[in-house]
């Protein structure tokens, strides 16, 4: 799998413009939207990344510097996310780790990176929410009546029929 062309996938998905910059071995791949700009780079090794990292990350952010100077309240959002696609579990915290460096940039840093799926949860702080609502629960009405127990049996089967909402507001007016 080609990690960049799924990094572009997914932050193009999410609404940003990606390009790649070769000012750089290996080459890294931009991204902005309205409010973030970031720098993907992908390493063979969990150890090149663990090496690389800080500055692999100095050159780009100096090879930009103009461009982050003139972003304004977009130089807040900045990103260096650093990718590596082997499945070494012993640098694991250690990768972990430069997450935790807030200096120059916010970063996403995830070894183990080998399908389309690994590069979407790794790329899911970059990505809007999206939320999976249950439609069309088997069991909606008796969950439902069990949530409104204290209405009325007459009120609760108008609730849940076809009956016109002013009706089933006299009904209920009319227990109080």
């Amino acid at each position: 799998m080609d990690i960049f062309t799924q990094v572009e996938i997914v932050l193009r998905s999410a609404g940003y413009e990606t390009w790649k910059w070769t000012g750089l071995s290996p080459s890294v791949v931009c991204f902005e939207n309205a409010s973030v700009l970031g720098f993907v780079h992908e390493y063979g090794t969990s150890t090149e990344l663990l090496r690389l990292w800080a500055t692999d990350q100095q050159a780009v952010l100096a090879r930009h510097s103009g461009a982050l100077r003139a972003a304004g309240q977009k130089a807040w959002n900045v990103y260096s996310v650093f990718l590596s696609g082997d499945q070494v579990p012993q640098p694991q915290r250690a990768v972990d780790q430069i997450e935790e460096d807030f200096t120059l940039t916010r970063k996403i840093a995830r070894c183990s990176v080998r399908t389309p799926d690994d590069v979407e949860r790794a790329l899911l702080p970059l990505t809007r929410i999206r939320a999976q609502p249950l439609l069309g629960d088997p069991r909606f009405e008796s969950r439902l009546r069990t949530r409104l127990k204290d209405l009325p049996e007459g009120a609760l089967a108008a609730l849940l029929s076809q009956t016109r909402p002013d009706d089933v507001a006299r009904i209920l007016g009319a227990r109080a």
